[in-house]
């Protein structure tokens, strides 16, 4: 099982972070172990040697057949399910690893950082594009987005992996983070909704 993931996928998201509403010329592309799948409503244990841990709230979009070099058209064939995740980052070693050059993998793919929620067939809605999402903590939303805001769309997103990456069932892609992304906190409470439909509910510790 692997874990895919897009980076700089909303516009204020990007302007948040770096101060542009630059759309990059591509998907922004990285992974995760697949031991940083969090899920079962377990703890996320906040690991105190990496610094700020910023939640970054997701769609997520489960990959449900094998396919290399999908066509955009037929791309909406390849995924049967959505839920909510939160792609955790240590924000202030990415910094320093982005300065530098180097790859982001040990600020993003750490155990416990992909925090998955309960999955609901693609079928119940009428629009994937459409859905809305939002993140609350002890009972306050702080994050919220909607997929029609993507930069680039889920379709656009699965092609592209499968020009590099042969898709497989139970693949994982975490489409990108909204505007709105900030830090956690031991105690913290997290809920994560698709709609108005919670799919993800776990405690910080």
């Amino acid at each position: 099982m692997k874990i895919f993931a897009i980076g700089m996928n909303y516009a204020l998201h990007n302007k948040e972070l770096h101060g542009t509403l630059l759309k990059p010329e591509a998907p922004v592309i990285f992974t995760k172990a697949d031991s940083a799948l969090l899920k079962d409503h377990k703890p996320f244990f906040v690991p105190d040697h990496l610094g700020r841990i910023d939640y970054e709230t997701e769609l997520v979009v489960r990959i449900c057949r094998l396919g290399k070099n999908i066509p955009v058209r037929f791309a909406h064939r390849y995924y049967d399910a959505v839920t909510v995740g939160i792609d955790f980052t240590a924000r202030e070693m990415q910094t320093r690893l982005r300065e530098k050059g180097l790859p982001w993998e040990i600020c993003k793919g750490f155990d416990g950082s992909a925090a998955i929620g309960e999955w609901v067939e693609k079928d119940k809605f009428r629009d994937v594009q459409a859905l809305r999402f939002h993140l609350d903590i002890n009972g306050a939303r702080v994050q919220e987005g909607c997929a029609c805001d993507m930069l680039f769309k889920i379709d656009e997103i699965i092609s592209y992996i499968s020009q590099f990456f042969t898709l497989k069932t139970g693949d994982l892609l975490y489409t990108g983070t909204p505007a709105g992304v900030g830090p956690v906190n031991i105690g913290d409470h997290m809920e994560g909704y698709i709609e108005d439909r919670k799919v993800l509910e776990f405690n910080c510790k």
